[in-house]
């Protein structure tokens, strides 16, 4: 039996798309009604301004994402490199009509940083991701399957860096090879 999905659901899934796929910037809560199909005064009924559904669509999106890093990480059973390499194919499976290649840098240029939580909420994505390389990082090291002097801050930051790089040129070059590319370099230089 399919459940139906709420207004709010549907509303923060067709923002979510459309800032995505066309820009922050220039949707309008008019755009994301007629795209949505939920009234204007249901959707301000959940989000009382654009802002607040940007801020839900990042908490729900980092959300997903941590759920699938814990899923990653408690794989303890499969190699370091292999996990790192399921991580990396987890951030290509991006939607192709993304702006920035990634999500959270397609929103994060748009985004009005002024405004302090939605800094913060991307600063605490980025920090969870860097932390969690970090820690299959020194675990790598532990079970001897990676460099036993490797600088794990650098690294990480190197590794994440990379891959948030590499997205950004895939989306760009249309190349669909440029992140596996960029992580086998960076795979072969931790061993």
């Amino acid at each position: 039996m399919k459940t139906k999905q709420s207004n709010r659901e549907i509303a923060l899934y067709t923002a979510q798309q459309l800032f995505l796929s066309k820009g922050y910037l220039v949707t309008s809560m008019d755009d994301i009604v007629a795209a949505s199909k939920v009234s204007k005064t249901n959707i301000y009924y959940y989000f009382k301004s654009k802002e607040e559904l940007l801020s839900a669509i990042i908490e729900r999106m980092i959300s997903q994402y941590e759920s699938l890093f814990q899923h990653i990480g408690r794989q303890t059973d499969v190699p370091v490199l292999t996990r790192l390499d399921k991580l990396v194919q987890l951030l290509t499976e991006q939607d192709a009509r993304c702006l920035g290649g990634c999500p959270f840098l397609t929103l994060y240029t748009q985004a009005p940083l002024e405004n302090g939580p939605f800094r913060e909420q991307f600063r605490r994505f980025f920090q969870s991701q860097l932390s969690f390389i970090e820690q299959l990082l020194h675990e790598g090291i532990a079970r001897q399957e990676l460099k036993s002097d490797l600088p794990v801050e650098p690294t990480a930051a190197l590794m994440l860096s990379t891959i948030e790089g590499a997205l950004f040129l895939q989306h760009a070059s249309q190349n669909p090879n440029t992140v596996q590319h960029a992580f086998h370099a960076l795979a072969a230089l931790l061993k």
